[in-house]
C-alpha cells in the first residue's frame, strides 16, 4: 500500500498532539524522539520521496 501525503499530515497531526501530551520527567526521551520523527516527516527529502 502507498503511502500518500494526506497519510503523512494525519500522522504528524497525531504526533503532534501526542507529543504535548508528553510532560513527565520520564516521558523526555520518548518526546525526543517523536520530535525527531515529526522533523523527519516536515523534511524537504522525505515530501520528496513520497
Amino acid at each position: 500500500m502507498p503511502v500518500k501525503k494526506k497519510d503523512t499530515d494525519r500522522a504528524l497531526v497525531l504526533l503532534e498532539e501526542y507529543c504535548k501530551k508528553l510532560r513527565k520527567p520520564e516521558e523526555q526521551l520518548l518526546k525526543t524522539a517523536v520530535t525527531k520523527v515529526m522533523g523527519i516527516f516536515k523534511s524537504s527529502l522525505f515530501q520528496a520521496l513520497l
